[in-house]
């Protein structure tokens, strides 16, 4: 359900997080962090002081906020708690349809993935397709691990961008 940016200036902290928290994966920590900052002139200013969060949180809270993104794709080893919005993102990119060639390739890319870099391979997949998303992943998995982890967080940044887009009516 869509929440007027102008409403969000007005919440307590603890409505503010329940409203913002699942905009960055399983990491409300962010959206609290810039509760201060309020009121935001626009969506594209409040998404850029929850970006700045992340930015100066340091590399090991960076790393946890990677670590909070599922494996794409992968059904057998999602949890059942998966964000609503990782569920729907997902599903709209066509990674619920996959054949079982494309689902064993992402399985095995997601395996080398994870030992290369140890962390989930993550794309914002909104407007992608299967088959961009494995084009991704055989390309990436090729990074060094500092530009990975930069990418990575490049990618979160995005999937926040159009998940506020979808919260937020101006």
């Amino acid at each position: 359900m869509p929440h007027r940016l102008a409403d969000l200036a007005a919440l307590d902290r603890d409505a503010f997080v329940a409203v913002l928290g699942a905009v960055f994966e399983d990491s409300p920590w962010v959206a609290a962090a810039v509760w201060e900052g309020r009121p935001f002139a626009d969506v594209a200013q409040l998404h850029a002081a929850m970006r700045d969060v992340v930015r100066a949180a340091g590399s090991e809270r960076q790393r946890a906020l990677i670590l909070a993104h599922p494996d794409l794709a992968d059904k057998a080893t999602r949890p059942a708690s998966l964000a609503a919005f990782s569920q729907s993102e997902q599903a709209r990119a066509g990674l619920n349809d996959l054949t079982e060639a494309e689902i064993e390739e992402q399985r095995a890319l997601n395996r080398a993935y994870r030992a290369r870099f140890g962390f989930p391979f993550i794309m914002a997949v909104r407007f992608s397709t299967p088959q961009k998303i494995l084009e991704g992943m055989r390309a990436r998995v090729q990074n060094a691990p500092e530009a990975e982890f930069a990418q990575a967080l490049e990618e979160i940044y995005k999937i926040a961008e159009f998940r506020l887009a979808d919260l937020i009516v101006t």
